[in-house]
């Protein structure tokens, strides 16, 4: 059986069921996440959606990476411009 995964500026990112975006980045290596529309780097902080750190682009809708589940298929991008 294949891994699941999902999409992150062109690369499959696998996942284990129940993973969040976040960790699942994380455990790929990626620490962090691009800018924000302010010009702030993203990445994964405090991992219960508080300190808005985290914030992706998932299928076109702005989510927290930390407490949103990963699914197959998704499509994650980072909010402004490329990291």
């Amino acid at each position: 059986m294949s891994a699941q995964t999902f999409d992150w500026r062109g690369r499959s990112i696998p996942f284990r069921a129940g993973e969040s975006l976040a960790a699942a980045l994380e455990a790929a290596g990626i620490l962090t996440f691009g800018p924000d529309a302010l010009g702030q780097e993203t990445r994964y902080f405090c991992g219960i959606g508080a300190c808005q750190c985290c914030l992706l682009r998932v299928d076109g809708v702005v989510r927290e990476a930390c407490i949103t589940p990963a699914r197959a298929g998704m499509k994650v991008e980072a909010l402004e411009g490329q990291p």
